[in-house]
């Protein structure tokens, strides 16, 4: 039976969408085999009926994952180069999920990207302060308006040969942006169900669309959230970018950064060369932290 490589595109109730030289497939998953994620790369065999099963998942260059049952995680879209997080001044601006998204990008080994959406609303000083530390620490920042189509040219180009994922609180925008990249967003959804003639099942999960001008992009709401799951509180500290050349200067090679004695962290901070907004957002992130 001859093997054939595809790109897993979305979950369709218990089936997998996977795409093969042009065409999508509806597959099933080998038995014991591990959870396949939207944005894997697959080995898989044609059954019957237009229908396969994945016998294999090619290795991954990145990793999503978000909370499951019982403390485990769930995979739920891999291979991703970049993790677009859009915000706006409406709703509050919520930096602390802002903050912990970055610490899960800077372990899973993802580029994250700022997209300071509604830019037809104006911005608070307390906003553009906050703005001005993450770009000091080198992460992009985009300006950009699903209205009036503000910055959208420069999101397109920076999207390009990549697979990218946008994260955010429920209300920034996440959607109407999407649907300004995608304009044939919808057509191609319908397309999918109707070729894998499962069309009474919904997507339940993310979905992967071609951009028009090239690359990949993975939309959910499910992925809004993907939470800290795989982390500990050592790799949170190592997920703050400013906190990482001063770590190995800690007096103790076990300090939690919090009051303990020598942290060269909290000194920095104290000395007012970090900011004390992020490093007390890490204290509140920390709190949510399994005990090593």
């Amino acid at each position: 039976m001859a093997t054939l490589e595809g790109l897993v595109i979305s979950h369709l109730g218990k089936g997998i969408a996977v795409e093969s030289a042009g065409e999508i497939v509806l597959c099933q998953t080998r038995r014991k085999l591990e959870t396949v994620a939207v944005g894997d790369k697959v080995r898989f065999t044609s059954v019957i009926n237009e229908q396969g099963r994945i016998e294999e998942i090619l290795p991954r260059r990145s990793l999503l994952m978000r909370p499951s049952r019982g403390r485990k995680t769930r995979p739920v879209a891999a291979n991703i180069d970049k993790v677009y997080i859009v915000f706006a001044s409406e709703p509050y601006c919520d930096f602390l999920l802002i903050d912990q998204y970055l610490a899960i990008c800077e372990n899973r080994n993802i580029d994250a990207v700022l997209v300071f959406n509604k830019q037809d609303l104006p911005a608070s000083r307390e906003i553009e302060a906050e703005l001005k530390h993450y770009q000091a620490l080198a992460y992009p920042l985009h300006r950009v308006s699903a209205i009036n189509k503000k910055g959208l040219d420069e999101l397109k180009a920076s999207l390009k040969n990549q697979v990218s994922l946008f994260a955010g609180q429920s209300g920034v925008g996440k959607s109407s942006l999407t649907n300004a990249l995608l304009p044939e967003k919808n057509l191609k959804t319908n397309t999918v169900s109707a070729i894998t003639k499962h069309g009474r099942h919904t997507t339940t999960a993310a979905t992967l669309y071609h951009l028009p001008e090239g690359g990949d992009l993975i939309d959910s709401p499910g992925v809004a959230i993907f939470g800290l799951a795989g982390l500990n509180e050592v790799q949170l500290a190592q997920g703050y970018r400013e906190f990482q050349p001063l770590i190995e200067h800690c007096q103790f090679h076990n300090c939690r950064h919090v009051k303990d004695k020598g942290c060269a962290v909290r000194k920095a901070v104290e000395n007012k060369e970090l900011s004390a907004f992020r490093y007390q957002r890490f204290l509140k992130l920390r709190e949510k932290m399994p005990t090593i």
